[in-house]
């Protein structure tokens, strides 16, 4: 743990107003990766393509997004990823389709790298029937049961007891039903501001009491809407500014610290913590430190943060870097960089396409999926259930 923790840290100290510290292991140690040779690249062409593909079409896709959210086809609070994506590809691109994916308000790209298609997330936001949500989710909603994506909540911290269940379902299966293959894992995501809440130290609790196959990736990006995380959080015990991923270890579970604009060393602490959990020794807490280069939402003029700061951040964008990696070890040519960047466009403009071209959802739709017994929606005057009435599914009936 103090190799990893001491590779993977060490940029904290270059914000004004931290003070240098050096990182020390604080908890059992994960195992440690064999070190490769020096210049030897730490990925194969294909993962490096994938990376890069994946964080290419996110930044991307959000950017299209805020376009399309200037024009009116969308509506409502829409929170972008932008400058983010090392930490959504270097997670969830190692992830098996059976594993589970827990996002936050900010999931578009979460939803994206887990697999599900550009077209259904852009539909979504647009409120079309064809959207991975049917249209009722919207921005901050996108589930996939195909694909395992377990929500896009609202609420801050309310995703994590949802991902907990799915960790224990998987670990239940294996340990009480006896199936031997159940070794599924749920990663959940969320903010900086979320760890100072409660459903986040009750299953941290619960995880490690359990043993559970539960990430925690915190994606501290510095700010909890206008709240800076320095004026939000307490100090961790002998540190002159706060550290989340310490919390893991009060619960009895490795806590790890990883420079989140860097999205082969976030690919590496995520690989460590996902076989560790597929080997039944249970959750790891990841505190991704990064950054997004929008406002909060896109109704956020993004006024509280200094020009200094985003421009410290800008330099350090994980996509440049992953390009300059891939040509120094030879796992791209320009050419073939290219050709990823134009097939991200080519998706982007199709999804565009495709929302603006797909129906609205029929008004009956919104009769749908919120009561299991179709009498929740009560009695009417003539003394009937209301789902009983002629033209009820299709939302003609008279239910005012």
């Amino acid at each position: 743990m103090q190799t990893m923790l001491k590779q993977h840290s060490g940029f904290r100290a270059a914000q004004p107003g931290r003070q240098v510290v050096k990182v020390r292991a604080v908890a059992a140690p994960l195992k440690t990766a064999t070190s490769a040779p020096a210049k030897a690249p730490l990925v194969t062409p294909e993962v490096a393509k994938d990376l890069y593909y994946d964080m290419v079409l996110g930044r991307e896709f959000e950017e299209m997004c805020a376009q399309m959210y200037y024009r009116g086809k969308m509506f409502g609070f829409v929170h972008l990823y932008s400058g983010q994506e090392a930490v959504s590809s270097g997670v969830i691109r190692l992830l098996r389709p059976d594993d589970h994916v827990v996002s936050t308000y900010r999931d578009h790209v979460h939803a994206l790298s887990k697999g599900v298609s550009a077209r259904e997330v852009m539909a979504e936001l647009f409120g079309k029937k064809t959207g991975c949500c049917r249209g009722q989710g919207g921005s901050m909603h996108m589930f996939s049961a195909k694909h395992n994506v377990l929500g896009g909540y609202a609420f801050i911290g309310e995703g994590i007891p949802v991902g907990l269940g799915a960790a224990f379902q998987s670990k239940y299966r294996r340990d009480v039903l006896g199936e031997e293959t159940s070794d599924s894992v749920t990663c959940s995501f969320f903010g900086d501001g979320t760890c100072n809440v409660g459903q986040f130290y009750e299953s941290l609790n619960m995880a490690a009491l359990y043993k559970l196959p539960h990430i925690f990736v915190v994606e501290n990006n510095l700010w909890a809407i206008g709240m800076s995380h320095l004026r939000a959080t307490s100090r961790t015990s002998g540190d002159e500014t706060p550290y989340i991923y310490k919390k893991g270890p009060a619960f009895g579970m490795p806590g790890v610290l990883v420079d989140g604009m860097d999205v082969l060393k976030v690919r590496q602490v995520a690989q460590e913590a996902v076989e560790r959990a597929r080997r039944g020794e249970g959750p790891t807490l990841i505190e991704a430190e990064t950054y997004r280069f929008r406002g909060h939402s896109l109704a956020d003029p993004d006024e509280l943060r200094s020009k200094e700061e985003k421009a410290r951040y800008q330099a350090r964008d994980p996509i440049p870097q992953l390009k300059k990696y891939m040509l120094e070890h030879g796992l791209a040519t320009e050419a073939e960089i290219k050709a990823l960047e134009d097939k991200v466009a080519e998706v982007v403009e199709d999804s565009v396409k495709f929302a603006d071209e797909s129906p609205k959802p029929e008004r009956g739709q919104l009769l749908e999926n919120v009561f299991a017994d179709p009498r929740g929606f009560g009695i009417s005057e003539d003394g009937r259930y209301r789902y009983q009435q002629p033209g009820f599914s299709s939302g003609t009936a008279i239910v005012s």
